[in-house]
C-alpha cells in the first residue's frame, strides 16, 4: 500500500489524478500523456466525442488500450432530460455506472445549476448510477447531493478551463471538515501542478485535470509533473504540514545563548 492508494466508487486506484481527455493535439499525445502521469481515471464526453463524429473510432480503442477506468461526462448538458439520456447513453457505451454529472446553468462561467444538479442526482442515483457531481464549493448543495444519494462530490476550484487554482480555499477547507468521510475531488480551475498540491494538501482525495495538462507545450511532461505534484500532495497531507504563524521561531534551538552575552558584554564595553 501506497500514500497513493485509495478506494473509489468501489474500486482500487493507484493514482488520485483524474483526466480529461479532450482538447490534446492528438491521439498519440492524448495516450503518452495518461501514461506518464500515471492516471488511472480519464472522463470522456460523450456528447462532444458523438459530435466530432469520433464515437466508436479510434478514439474509444486508444482509451480502451490504456486500462483506465472511464468516468464518462455529461458536459454540455442544461436540462435533466439532457443529462439523464446522455447518462443512459454511456453506460451502454461505456458499460460502467459511474457518471459525471454536469448540469450548467451559466454559460459565461460554466457554474453548474445547483436546483437541476440535484434533481439529476436523485434520478440517476435511483437508476443505479455511481454520480461524481460537479458543483461549486456550496455546502447547502453537497447536502442535498449526499441526501439524493452521492458519495463522491467534485466542487470546482475556478471556472472550467480558467486556470486559476483554488479560489476559495476557506470554502474547500470548510467542506472537506464538514464531510471528513467523502470522497472529495476538486475540479475544474487547476492550472497548475502547484495548485493539485494545494488541493491533496487540503485533504482532498484527488483531482481533475484536463486543459492545464492537453494544452500545455509539452502535455507528456505535464502530465508527469501532475502525477508528481498530486502524491507531494498527498505524502503532505498524511505527515502534516506545519501550521502558519504570526512570529517567528528559531528552527535550531539555543540553550543559555552564550553569544548573546559575550556580545552584549563587548557593547558595553
Amino acid at each position: 500500500m501506497t500514500a497513493l492508494n485509495w478506494e473509489i466508487g468501489g474500486r482500487s486506484l493507484t493514482s488520485r489524478l483524474l483526466l480529461g481527455t479532450a482538447r490534446y493535439p492528438s491521439l498519440t499525445v492524448l495516450q503518452q500523456a495518461i501514461r506518464a502521469s500515471g492516471a488511472g481515471i480519464v472522463t470522456v464526453s460523450l456528447r462532444r466525442e458523438s459530435a466530432e463524429g469520433r464515437a466508436g473510432s479510434q478514439f474509444w480503442a486508444t482509451i480502451k488500450d490504456l486500462g483506465v477506468h472511464v468516468l464518462p461526462n455529461t458536459a454540455g448538458c442544461k436540462t435533466v432530460k439532457e443529462a439523464v439520456t446522455t447518462a443512459e447513453m454511456a453506460r451502454e457505451v461505456f458499460e460502467t455506472s459511474w457518471l459525471k454529472l454536469e448540469v450548467i446553468g451559466d454559460d459565461y462561467t460554466l457554474q453548474p445549476h445547483p436546483f437541476l444538479l440535484v434533481e439529476a442526482a436523485e434520478t440517476l442515483v435511483r437508476r443505479g448510477f455511481e454520480v461524481f457531481p460537479y458543483m461549486t464549493e456550496d455546502l447547502v448543495v453537497a447536502e442535498r447531493l449526499v441526501q439524493a444519494g452521492c458519495r463522491i462530490l467534485m466542487p470546482w476550484g475556478a471556472p472550467i478551463g480558467s486556470g486559476q487554482g483554488l479560489n476559495n480555499p476557506w470554502a474547500l477547507r470548510t467542506l472537506r471538515a464538514r464531510y471528513p468521510n467523502l470522497t472529495l475531488i476538486v475540479d475544474a480551475g487547476i492550472g497548475k501542478p502547484s495548485h493539485a498540491l494545494q488541493a491533496l494538501e487540503l485533504g482532498y482525495d484527488g483531482v481533475l485535470v484536463n486543459t492545464a495538462v492537453a494544452r500545455a507545450t509539452d502535455p507528456v511532461q505535464m502530465g508527469r509533473a501532475f502525477g508528481l505534484a498530486v502524491e507531494a500532495g498527498r505524502l503532505a497531507y498524511l505527515a502534516g504540514t506545519m501550521p502558519p504563524q504570526d512570529l517567528a521561531e528559531p528552527s535550531t534551538p539555543v540553550t543559555g545563548t552564550p553569544f548573546w552575552h559575550s556580545a552584549q558584554q563587548e557593547f558595553h564595553g
